[in-house]
């Protein structure tokens, strides 16, 4: 099929290219001029892993184009889908929707012929309502069917969940878009991919859904650490033993600093906000933000006490950056809060990230960066890892003690265990287990 993706974004990008790669003949849209030459050229604007390849192996097949111009890739296409952005909204925390409803009176100028308008963003209830009403206002003739056909892609491993999906929810209210959007997933059919065909309000309901449940198992999680913590238990056997409970699983039950990027935070947010406006307010998940955005500061307070309540002008090195491994997204990082918890205290911070750098340095300001974590560690009086990227996993710690000034680590991953950090000499502290190693 001829499919065009309005915005090149993360979304729009990896969408594009896998469609490409199933088959399809796909054109990734977006203003930004900048970006679009980058991407003509091979250069992929975010990192994740195994994009770069299928972005060029689908461009050489002839599959996959980028294009600043919408009225030809429109016109010839059979599926559109809106890709852009939906940051919350500044003032007042709903999805700032300006975007989309901004690429939906674009392409009401430009259809020709019967077109399936898919709107592939994060919106609140209703949106596809409005896509439609403005698609009719702009282009009476237009013969469309909106639709909603959200995304479930984890940063880092997007490509493995676009390609094999625990579901496909589709949201129509148009029969005739049935057909159309079978066909674009069609490739799926030899993995059993179901496809959810409801109402286009239930399915813009659920992805939102989905993200708050995922946020409030994780926030469940680290309260539950914090417990652990006072009670002598091990907060990652109480997620082993109740995540073997078929009814829960053990999916998003591990304890850290918080929950950040680019879905949850804005996502609990506006679904809070679309509730609190129809009138049915969700207290789960307004607490379930507070108890987020406190947690995060509450991760620098934990280094400072375990650094013995005072460290003014002492050197603090953080390792990890980004809000999980394998992405360069900074957005809402748990890092960001901690490293400025410990600067509010008079500390001095050094960071390193495998991939989020250059991010980095647009979001958090006054610290130094570090070429590794071991030049992050050089001369530090403590470590924090607050990002468990796969080579944090295998410190040398006899290399660590003789380059720190005082060896203190602070796992706000739990990637290590106690006895083996310990030995080497050093004072470890990490979420929701017993400070000696053992429980009581």
């Amino acid at each position: 099929m001829r499919i065009t993706m309005i915005g090149s974004g993360y979304v729009g990008l990896v969408s594009g290219v896998c469609f490409a790669d199933f088959g399809h003949d796909v054109i990734c849209v977006d203003k930004d001029v900048s970006k679009i030459e980058a991407l003509q050229r091979g250069e992929i604007p975010i990192f994740e892993p195994g994009l770069e390849q299928l972005v060029a192996d689908n461009v050489r097949a002839g599959r996959l184009s980028f294009t600043t111009e919408v009225e030809a890739s429109v016109a010839a296409s059979d599926v559109v889908f809106i890709a852009v952005g939906t940051p919350s909204r500044r003032g007042d925390g709903h999805a700032d929707l300006s975007y989309v409803y901004a690429a939906a009176r674009e392409i009401a100028q430009h259809v020709d012929g019967f077109t399936v308008i898919v709107t592939k963003s994060t919106v609140p209830v209703g949106t596809g309502d409005e896509v439609e009403r403005i698609i009719r206002e702009t282009n009476p003739q237009a013969d469309v069917a909106v639709v909603s056909n959200p995304e479930f892609l984890r940063e880092g491993a997007a490509i493995e969940d676009f390609k094999r999906p625990d579901r496909i929810v589709i949201g129509l209210n148009d029969d005739r878009a049935r057909g159309v959007m079978t066909e674009v997933y069609r490739p799926l059919y030899l993995n059993q991919a179901p496809l959810l065909f409801t109402a286009r309000r239930t399915s813009e309901l659920i992805k939102y859904a989905a993200n708050a449940f995922l946020a409030m198992k994780i926030t469940f999680i680290n309260e539950m650490a914090d417990l652990c913590e006072k009670v002598g238990a091990n907060v990652q056997e109480v997620s082993r033993g109740i995540g073997l409970d078929g009814r829960i699983g053990s999916k998003f039950l591990h304890a850290g600093p918080g929950y950040g990027g680019s879905c949850f935070p804005k996502d609990t947010l506006a679904l809070a906000k679309t509730a609190q406006d129809f009138d049915t307010p969700v207290r789960l998940i307004e607490t379930t933000i507070s108890i987020n955005d406190n947690r995060k500061r509450a991760m620098g307070r934990k280094v400072i006490a375990a650094m013995g309540g005072d460290i003014r002008g002492k050197a603090i090195a953080v390792l990890g950056l980004t809000f999980k491994p394998n992405t360069d997204d900074m957005r809402d990082s748990p890092a960001i809060s901690v490293i400025q918890t410990l600067q509010d205290a008079g500390a001095t911070v050094t960071g390193y990230d495998p991939e989020g750098m250059d991010n980095a340095r647009l979001v958090i300001d006054n610290i130094t960066y570090a070429d590794d974590a071991y030049g992050a560690a050089r001369g530090a009086d403590a470590l924090v890892i607050v990002t468990e990227w796969n080579q944090f996993r295998a410190l040398d710690f006899a290399r660590l003690k003789s380059i720190m000034k005082s060896p203190v680590l602070v796992d706000l991953r739990n990637i290590y265990r106690h006895e083996e950090v310990t030995k080497h000499g050093f004072a470890y502290t990490s979420i929701g287990r017993p400070m000696n190693g053992a429980e009581l």
